[in-house]
């Protein structure tokens, strides 16, 4: 695999991350009012109440985590307050509408993306070399497609760059953007959120990074680390 720093300039990575902040925020717009869809019995009201206070204790956690962010990832930012994501909804490799809650005790990189995306496509190699170097039971990449109509472009995606370790995670309704977007999380794509195992949101970014770099290995490593 590449060494992540190489994909392209990082001025280059900033206007593409605009242009596509631009068109995603307009196609959710057109989409938010939809409520059909292979996950629309699974959209819950952001926030659950007895969850979020649960997660808002962890601020200073947030912090410090947020603070080994640096380099190619530096725009991640610490949330504030940290909120439950446990609700979010899509669909998991075998097709089946699952939440982030199914992913319990297992800290997250949530990334969402799509082909028509270009810096999305620009840092899925390096979502993948970051899945393959760290990812365990205590860690994974969940990146999900949120392609409207069928799997065949973004599989087709995937299959043409050579993605070999992050599973098929999708959902073709928008609403899992808009949920995230209703949340203030999202301008646009890609937007990748660090999760807890207890679904806490503990960082959160707009916009592409190099995933595969020494930086970004070392983020994980601080989010694995000792609460205290």
């Amino acid at each position: 695999m590449a060494d992540g720093n190489r994909l392209f300039p990082a001025p280059r990575l900033i206007l593409a991350a605009l242009v596509a902040g631009v068109l995603a925020g307009a196609v959710a717009v057109y989409v938010s009012e939809s409520g059909s869809g292979n996950n629309a019995a699974h959209q819950v009201a952001a926030g659950d109440g007895k969850d979020d206070a649960v997660c808002a204790a962890k601020a200073d956690r947030a912090r410090k985590v947020a603070a080994a962010a640096t380099g190619q990832v530096a725009a991640l930012l610490p949330a504030d307050p940290p909120q439950s994501l446990k609700s979010l909804a899509f669909n998991d490799p075998d097709g089946k509408p699952m939440t982030l809650a199914d992913h319990a005790g297992k800290t997250l990189l949530l990334n969402l993306w799509a082909t028509w995306c270009a810096p999305c496509r620009a840092e899925m190699p390096a979502l993948d070399a970051l899945q393959k170097e760290k990812g365990s039971d205590a860690f994974q990449v969940v990146a999900v497609n949120v392609d409207t109509g069928d799997d065949a472009k973004p599989k087709k995606f995937l299959s043409d760059i050579g993605i070999e370790t992050l599973g098929y995670y999708r959902d073709s309704t928008m609403g899992l953007f808009n949920d995230v977007k209703k949340r203030g999380l999202a301008l646009g794509l890609p937007v990748t959120m660090l999760i807890d195992g207890e679904g806490c949101l503990i960082a959160h970014m707009n916009g592409p990074a190099e995933w595969s770099s020494p930086d970004a290995k070392r983020l994980v490593e601080a989010a694995l680390g000792p609460s205290d």
